[in-house]
């Protein structure tokens, strides 16, 4: 595995600990598999995971903590791959990014204004455009309006203090 992409969630405790909270506290949990309504009814099981469920699946909470640490090191993977210097974000902006990516896919990510923002060292303005991703199924989503308030929120304060 190339340098560039090495996960900074594996190499900081902290990080890895403000993502799952920020992401589980978003996205609840849920043990048996179930259609989500707001994802076109893909199969949908604990936190928000996508990824090869089958309706009816289940999973113990453990089992469902160990498969969001393990999804988001698979999506920060992907995140940092668009990145020019992921390393360089604050480390609450680079949650609040990650969180976004767990939400919206990598490749919405990467291809979003955040992503492009960010690149171009305008980390505030990234943060700001966290704002424009709060629709699902072609509508706007309270829940989503407040999530990316509060990933904004977080963002905004890695910004201000620097790292």
């Amino acid at each position: 595995m190339s340098t560039k992409i090495r996960s900074r969630l594996g190499r900081s405790a902290g990080l890895l600990a403000m993502a799952i909270a920020l992401v589980g506290g978003w996205e609840g949990v849920r043990t048996v598999a179930y259609p989500d309504r707001l994802a076109n009814g893909i199969p949908t099981v604990c936190f928000g995971e996508t990824r090869g469920v089958k309706l009816g699946d289940e999973y113990t909470l453990e089992e469902c903590k160990v498969m969001l640490g393990d999804a988001l090191t698979d999506f920060e993977l992907g995140m940092r791959a668009c990145l020019k210097a992921p390393d360089s974000l604050p480390g609450k902006s680079y949650v609040a990014f990650l969180s976004a990516s767990y939400n919206i896919g990598v490749r919405a990510f990467c291809g979003s204004s955040m992503a492009r923002l960010a690149n171009a060292g305008d980390v505030a303005g990234a943060c700001d455009a966290l704002l424009r991703w709060t629709r699902a199924a072609g509508r706007e989503v309270k829940g989503l309006v407040n999530r990316r308030k509060a990933e904004r929120a977080l963002c905004l304060e890695g910004v201000k203090e620097g790292r």
